[in-house]
């Protein structure tokens, strides 16, 4: 029995639902027992008990959840997201509630910091990091309802698209599967994603140039010389001007390496006949006019360099 249980332990972080320590032999009472005050378990939620003292790990918190929920049960929003490696939900609170989806037809109720979401949908399940995890894109929109603002949204759905963890239209489709397109802070993201933008700095830019009155540029699409080489993909491009905006963050400029390949990069495009002008975030949110009248003069000065083609948006 107990060699059964140490397996059991193993598999499940150190963990078991009351049902399956009764089904390798231990009795209910020995299970009370051992989960009394001063005992060597303890019951974390109802009918799961973690097999050891001092307080549950973050993974053993997400084991939990799942034990709770029962048969089917799949992590999803932020816990998942988290699980995937996805960096665009800010930092995480000290004991964030866990959201986990069950199958319509069961039952459990949202208990502590576990919040029960029941889909009549089948959701696709998928092993991460050895938890059982809703998949990346459902996960996203499951996670939106938390998130702060419109730029929280942006910043997320802007960073599974640019890594190229899921497509636009996968994120779509799920949108539509949950019915949550009512949501005031999704579509202009998902608006802007469409027309290219990549990052909540780009968003910014859009709604700046938006307000100006500004001719949109196209974003992030790739410019090639007329002989078919790869001279640069900057955020937003100008056509008929030969006008380039890069928008510079400290998260990607923040080694000399990357300065230089920045350097490099925009000394190309002025070579080859684009005006480049460079902004921070911080001047998008802090003086936009400074912002729009540079590029109005750009826009009224620029002739767009005959040996430079753009195609296509370079990014998910």
């Amino acid at each position: 029995m107990r060699t059964l249980t140490s397996s059991l332990i193993n598999r499940q972080d150190g963990l078991a639902t009351s049902r399956q320590l009764t089904d390798l032999g231990w009795s209910r009472s020995t299970i009370a027992h051992r989960c009394s005050k001063g005992g060597p378990w303890q019951r974390v939620l109802p009918r799961v008990i973690l097999l050891q003292t001092g307080a549950p790990s973050p993974r053993q918190r997400l084991r939990t959840a799942l034990l709770y929920a029962g048969e089917g049960a799949l992590l999803t929003g932020a816990a998942a997201l988290t699980l995937y490696g996805v960096r665009g939900l800010g930092p995480p609170a000290k004991a964030p509630p866990v959201d986990v989806l069950v199958p319509a037809g069961r039952n459990p109720r949202s208990r502590a910091y576990v919040r029960i979401h029941r889909t009549r949908n089948e959701v696709r399940r998928l092993p991460v990091e050895g938890l059982p995890c809703a998949h990346l894109a459902r996960a996203v929109i499951d996670a939106i309802p938390t998130l702060g603002d419109g730029r929280a949204v942006t910043a997320l759905l802007a960073e599974v698209v640019q890594r190229g963890r899921c497509t636009l239209d996968d994120l779509m489709s799920t949108l539509k599967s949950v019915h949550r397109g009512s949501d005031p802070r999704i579509t202009p993201t998902i608006e802007g994603l469409t027309a290219g933008i990549r990052s909540v700095a780009e968003a910014d830019a859009r709604r700046v140039l938006a307000a100006a009155a500004i001719a949109s540029p196209v974003w992030n699409h790739n410019l090639y010389l007329r002989d078919g080489t790869f001279l640069a993909r900057p955020d937003a491009y100008w056509p008929a001007a030969g006008l380039v905006l890069e928008i510079d963050s400290r998260e990607w400029h923040l080694s000399p390496d990357a300065w230089e390949h920045t350097m490099t990069r925009r000394n190309r495009m002025t070579q080859h006949g684009l005006t480049v002008l460079s902004v921070s975030p911080s001047q998008l949110r802090d003086n936009p006019d400074e912002i729009v009248a540079a590029i109005r003069g750009a826009l009224g000065r620029g002739v767009c360099s005959a040996d430079v083609v753009a195609a296509g948006g370079g990014g998910g």
